[in-house]
């Protein structure tokens, strides 16, 4: 009984070792081109801004956050959005605030003009109340943020609360940066 368990793992760990040397064999995939960020589609109201469009938006490095302002890990994440238009607008980011609503109160346009006041947003903030935006992003979760370079295209996306620092680190390469001193981070 001991032998042929002995030989059961002798056979795996051979066929572990044949995997991973024909895997290392094999060359890496080549880098795909980052998809083009899709249109600000079906936006029924704009917020701190006149009408935005993407293409209108090439040359900038634009950030696009998917939030609605009943969700609590978008009100976690708000203050990093907020610091990163602060801290870099002037050197060419262009935040934008895709207000998706989850909830039926969400969809008021005075209940989201009222959330924009009270949370001191003054990036532009889109009305995606038919998920229009939403869906041509093939976007899925609250908050999701979306790094966009001067050609036009998506090089960075988080999903959810946390990754700050990647998020910033990608706003900087785009924009130019150097990265973030360690302690800073």
């Amino acid at each position: 009984m001991l032998r042929q368990l002995f030989r059961h793992a002798v056979v795996l760990l051979v066929l572990l070792m044949a995997t991973e040397t024909a895997f290392a064999a094999v060359p890496p995939p080549a880098l795909r081109a980052s998809p083009e960020a899709p249109d600000l589609r079906g936006i029924t109201r704009w917020v701190n801004s006149a009408p935005l469009s993407m293409p209108a938006l090439r040359g900038k490095v634009v950030l696009v956050d998917f939030w609605t302002f009943e969700c609590i890990n978008c009100l976690h994440a708000l203050p990093q959005v907020k610091s990163l238009y602060a801290r870099y607008r002037d050197r060419g980011l262009v935040v934008i605030g895709v207000h998706t609503p989850e909830l039926p109160a969400e969809r008021d346009t005075a209940n989201l003009l009222a959330a924009v006041k009270r949370l001191g947003i003054h990036y532009p903030v889109a009305q995606d109340n038919d998920s229009a935006t939403w869906n041509a992003w093939g976007n899925q979760y609250w908050p999701a943020q979306y790094v966009v370079d001067t050609r036009g295209h998506v090089v960075f996306s988080h999903i959810g609360e946390g990754g700050y620092a990647a998020i910033e680190s990608a706003v900087r390469a785009q924009l130019g940066l150097p990265p973030l001193p360690v302690t800073a981070r």
